[in-house]
């Protein structure tokens, strides 16, 4: 009847429009599943060439895309450094927040960090910069250290730089890092949606801070140590100095919106992904700052819907009035104090040749712990 004709057109529309909202939920799963990685990375899921060069983890662990699959076999040696990268942001993401409500927990699942990356908050905008920092920074260092088969140093600064040094030795190839991560990162995200445009954005943010962050260094030459000219190439920061940075740009991150840039068609062509602060007297955020469109859920009790495991067993600090003190830490519910003895070596003397003698001294150390 024509009444089951419409209804069965209806429900067609219906399905397309729903399409593109899905894609943009479907990220949700495949954002950061690479970071699953860190958690199987070992020999026995690893597949090698002749030369017994990491190629590429085993596709049954679903773990990586057909593309990013792809980028670890064209590029030999690269696997090692991509786990080592995130080894070091997740290390790094604990150490940043060890004194917050939210302090970067994370599993032994594929979902590394939990619940928190399906939402677009403060947190979710950090783990994804400290990640994407990562793969660069430890991607360059490879390249450097001569650990991956399609890069070196980069050879590109050549020749003299100023009046008493010159361009030599080896300097860290960051533009490698930065391209690798780009294709690597940005190719586990879909959609055109508020999420997928911030995922992106803070993946960028977290390159560019490597990338800024890169320092001259020289070597002296001359007669017994006399400094008549200087090699100098460019060095890495420390990972530590990029965790900071990320840092003060969490504390200072951007709230936007997707940019509604009305019905006109030729200006979406034009700009079709823009982010625009939510409120219009800030300024629209730079490539370096993070961003996040949702408020953070309360960290200070568990929520399995939305992954928090609250602050409750969390050790904190009774004379501090920071973030840290057991009256913020501890949500205001109050906290157990008990006391425990501590062996440490003591009083150590160095013995020619060639051994070391300590003491073992006993203190005792009173723990503060949060309700």
């Amino acid at each position: 009847t024509m009444r089951s004709l419409a209804l069965l057109l209806g429900v067609k529309a219906a399905c397309i429009l729903l399409v593109p909202s899905l894609s943009g939920t479907g990220a949700v799963n495949n954002s950061g599943r690479w970071w699953g990685i860190v958690n199987v990375a070992s020999s026995s899921n690893l597949l090698t060439n002749s030369k017994n060069v990491q190629l590429v983890l085993d596709p049954s662990l679903a773990l990586l895309s057909r593309r990013q699959r792809r980028l670890i076999r064209q590029n030999p040696g690269i696997l090692h450094a991509i786990a080592a990268g995130l080894h070091t942001a997740i290390k790094e993401c604990k150490w940043q927040f060890r004194n917050r409500r939210w302090n970067c927990p994370t599993t032994h699942s594929p979902a590394v960090f939990g619940k928190i990356v399906n939402r677009g908050c403060r947190e979710t905008a950090f783990v994804f910069a400290i990640t994407s920092a990562g793969v660069t920074h430890a991607v360059a260092r490879s390249c450097s250290e001569g650990a991956i088969e399609t890069c070196t140093c980069d050879y590109r600064r050549r020749g003299p730089g100023g009046p008493d040094w010159h361009w030599g030795g080896c300097s860290d190839n960051v533009d490698f890092g930065r391209m690798f991560s780009r294709e690597f990162v940005d190719s586990s995200e879909r959609g055109r949606d508020l999420r997928y445009l911030t995922n992106l954005h803070n993946n960028e943010a977290g390159r560019m801070t490597v990338s800024s962050e890169m320092r001259q260094e020289c070597k002296c030459h001359g007669m017994s140590g006399s400094c008549t000219v200087r090699t100098c190439w460019m060095r890495l920061p420390s990972f530590r100095t990029v965790g900071d940075f990320l840092k003060d740009r969490f504390d200072g991150a951007s709230r936007v919106v997707y940019a509604n840039k009305g019905s006109n068609r030729a200006s979406h062509r034009a700009d079709p992904r823009h982010l625009e602060p939510e409120n219009p007297a800030h300024k629209p955020p730079s490539s370096m700052d993070l961003v996040y469109y949702e408020k953070s859920p309360n960290f200070c009790s568990y929520n399995g819907k939305t992954g928090t495991l609250g602050t409750s067993g969390r050790t904190c600090n009774s004379s501090s009035p920071g973030l840290d003190g057991c009256e913020l830490l501890c949500c205001g519910r109050g906290f157990k104090s008990r006391t425990e003895s501590v062996t440490e070596r003591c009083h150590c003397t160095f013995h020619w040749c060639c051994h070391v003698s300590c003491l073992n001294c006993t203190s005792t150390r009173t723990l503060h712990q949060c309700l």
